[in-house]
């Protein structure tokens, strides 16, 4: 009797960890508008603040962070392997064309977005990593602006920072959006992170 205990008792352990390892991940609520999932082979953090405070904007700006989580494994990402999830509809980020023809506020969201707090989004993963500056999705139309480019790649302790932008498709306070990220070169290879909208 008491080694059938014992053996329930195993088995028992041995589910419970399977149903904990069996879970959905997990997104972070890091506060402040910013949301981070570590979990995936790409880590994932995203600055959703700017879209807190202009959600009636045609197109909102998302500043997302990606890194490699195995620092060995090179992994490149591009304009068409970031997609955001909303109301079950999958969405792709708005061209650089269609940006530049159809919105005229892209300045204006960076510099309203310097003057946003990071303490958010600087208490994840992010503050391990080194976020080059050297390219952007939506680079902004300055002396100063970085190269805009197609993908960007992350390896080691070396991430890719970027502003993506998609047209607002209606949003509320209070709704919930995923964003869902994968390698270029191996679509096996992905993470994503719910967002709310505050």
């Amino acid at each position: 009797m008491k080694i059938f205990k014992c053996v329930l008792f195993a088995l028992l352990l041995c589910t419970t960890a399977y149903a904990q390892m069996a879970q959905p991940v997990q997104t972070e609520d890091l506060g402040m508008g910013a949301f981070a999932n570590e979990r995936g082979p790409i880590l994932l953090a995203v600055d959703a603040a700017l879209v807190d405070f202009q959600i009636n904007s045609p197109y909102v700006m998302f500043v997302v962070y990606m890194a490699s989580k195995n620092q060995n494994q090179d992994i490149v990402v591009g304009r068409d392997t970031i997609v955001m999830n909303y109301n079950g509809q999958e969405y792709k980020m708005a061209t650089l064309r269609e940006l530049r023809d159809n919105y005229k506020g892209t300045i204006h969201d960076i510099d309203f977005y310097r003057h946003l707090g990071k303490e958010g989004i600087i208490s994840a993963w992010v503050r391990f990593y080194n976020f080059p500056q050297r390219a952007d999705f939506f680079p902004p139309l300055t002396m100063r602006g970085t190269l805009a480019v197609d993908e960007g790649s992350m390896y080691s302790f070396t991430g890719f920072r970027t502003k993506v932008y998609f047209k607002n498709p209606g949003f509320k306070m209070g709704d919930k959006l995923t964003f869902k990220v994968w390698d270029k070169k191996n679509p096996s290879i992905v993470s994503q992170v719910d967002v709310v909208i505050e």
